[in-house]
């Protein structure tokens, strides 16, 4: 029965990160950008990010993280399959639905979250309020992204910044005070930022049949100075309503995770927070920003869960196009990360039979 402290749980977690590890020096050489890898640590503080092999799709990495959070769980089977990207496979259909077939779901609910790279929150509140419920009692939430498939490598703004990836928690029905726990969430949304975040051409607005905009409007595009000052503010006052929601002083939080776009807007929201640095973890140095995969990588690296002790207080914040902006309270899961490689795609994928048969049609 549902009670005022029922929530959901993470019992497992997984991730997913291409091989392909590339540095500063190679992203420069690739789109002969003129900066140099000192100029790109120092704006970012990114050294390397992991770039996706030709071939190798959001939904490739999106399976690698789910397997790995299953397997985390002990080989529990959800419910519900949740994908978090602004990169999918296709713009239609959504890529979630073949997520679940090729994790082996047979005909679970599955649907793509779009909300940039606060997407993984979106999907993470989204699943909580089902299992509050009743809705569903194991959804599975993976973010993914393949952002290479969409940034100019010849744009000096955000070539450099952009690195592929995916990571999934699985979850359960539980109670507020239990490791793992959603404690609170906060969502937020300002639609009129939309152009600073944008890849213009492509839907409906400039569908692909038509003569598009900009020579380079199916690319990735961002107004960076506004971005940053948007995603500090925005970040800093979601930060500040969820912990209210939940309870929590900033000063007893033992561990800050926010989206790992820019290493200064880290620290900014950190030091306005009143976070001190010793609780403030994340991987952007090696993996780069990759969107709304960012966060969940960070939950899922092994060295944070030797850091923190599960049932600590957590926060997680993001801020990405639209604009949005999400952030959630919990405490530290007790549960061991697993990663996984990209799952090999189907050699059928984009032939016009699938890969195995339909589910059988039950009869009326």
């Amino acid at each position: 029965m549902r009670t005022d402290d029922s929530t959901a749980v993470i019992t497992g977690i997984g991730s997913c990160l291409p091989p392909r590890v590339v540095d500063n020096d190679a992203v420069i050489a690739r789109g002969a950008l003129s900066t140099d890898a000192g100029w790109i640590r120092d704006r970012t503080g990114i050294e390397r990010r992991r770039h996706a092999s030709p071939g190798t799709s959001t939904g490739d990495l999106a399976v690698g993280a789910g397997r790995a959070a299953l397997a985390s769980a002990g080989g529990a089977r959800p419910d519900l399959v949740l994908l978090a990207t602004s990169t999918p496979d296709h713009p239609c259909p959504a890529t979630a639905p073949e997520v679940a077939h090729r994790l082996g779901l047979g005909t679970v609910a599955a649907f793509d979250v779009s909300a940039v790279c606060s997407g993984f929150l979106y999907a993470l509140a989204v699943a909580t309020g089902l299992v509050r419920g009743g809705a569903c009692t194991a959804p599975l939430v993976i973010a993914a992204e393949t952002y290479t498939s969409i940034v100019d490598p010849a744009d000096r703004g955000t070539a450099p910044i952009f690195g592929d990836g995916a990571g999934a928690v699985l979850l359960r029905p539980g109670v507020r005070d239990e490791p793992g726990a959603v404690v609170a969430t906060d969502l937020g949304a300002d639609g009129g930022g939309r152009a600073a975040i944008t890849v213009p051409g492509g839907g409906a607005r400039h569908p692909r049949h038509l003569p598009p905009p900009a020579p380079d409007a199916h690319y990735f595009h961002m107004e960076g100075r506004a971005v940053y000052a948007h995603a500090v503010r925005r970040m800093t006052w979601s930060s500040d309503a969820v912990l209210r929601r939940a309870g929590w002083p900033a000063d007893s939080v033992r561990a800050f995770i926010g989206h790992q776009a820019n290493q200064r807007i880290l620290d900014s929201v950190g030091d306005r927070l009143g976070i001190a640095p010793a609780h403030r973890y994340g991987n952007i140095r090696e993996l780069g920003n990759t969107a709304a995969a960012s966060v969940p990588l960070v939950l899922a690296d092994p060295s944070v869960h030797r850091a923190v002790v599960p049932g600590e207080r957590t926060l997680l914040t993001a801020f990405g196009g639209g604009f949005t902006w999400a952030s959630t309270a919990l405490t530290w899961p007790g549960v061991k990360p697993l990663a996984e490689p990209p799952d090999a795609a189907p050699a059928s994928r984009t032939a016009a039979l699938p890969s195995r048969p339909f589910a059988p049609i039950p009869p009326l």
